[in-house]
Parts: C-alpha cells; structure tokens; sequence
C-alpha cells in the first residue's frame, strides 16, 4: 500500500460514508443522501511556515473533521479515494 505524505499545511483525509437510515429507522435511497461533509483524517502535513505565516497543525490522524463542501483535489490511489485540503479549509473538528 502507498503512503500519502502531505507537505506544509496540508491533510490527507478520506470521506465518512453517510448514514443509510436516519434516526427514526427512514432507509434512505442513494439519490436523496446529500454529499458527506464530514471525514477522517489519514495523514497530517508537518506544518512550518506557509505564505510567510507560521502554521501548527491543530488536527491529528484519526480525527474526524467537518471539510467545506467543495474544498481540496480529490485523489485516487489503489482504489481509494482521498481529497488533500488545506488545514485551513477544515472548519471543525468532531468529537
């Protein structure tokens, strides 16, 4: 399997599957489920001085995060999908 390392401020994360059923037992149809907004962290760049500005990397592999809706370059590699972001376009993280 190969790695991503992500340079300066960047983040690896792959997308959490949305939910089939909502709380009160509704199944879902694939055309009704809106685009997941929240991921999991895979990878985490080391940060430095970016654009002149130092960055510390708040987020950590494993966390799940809330990503704007069209933030980040969507990627494949050996079948997975992944989207590297900036830290910046991570707006929260979930616990």
């Amino acid at each position: 399997m190969k790695i991503i390392r992500p340079l300066a401020d960047r983040v690896v994360v792959k997308m959490v599957e949305p939910e089939e059923t909502t709380k009160s037992g509704i199944v879902l149809s694939s055309g009704s489920k809106e685009k997941p907004q929240v991921a999991e962290v895979i990878e985490v760049g080391p940060g430095g001085v970016v654009d002149g500005k130092d960055v510390i990397m708040e987020v950590e592999v494993g966390d799940k995060v809330l990503l704007s809706k069209y933030a980040g370059t969507e990627v494949k590699l050996d079948g997975e999908e992944y989207i590297i972001i900036r830290q910046g376009d991570i707006l929260a993280i979930v616990e």
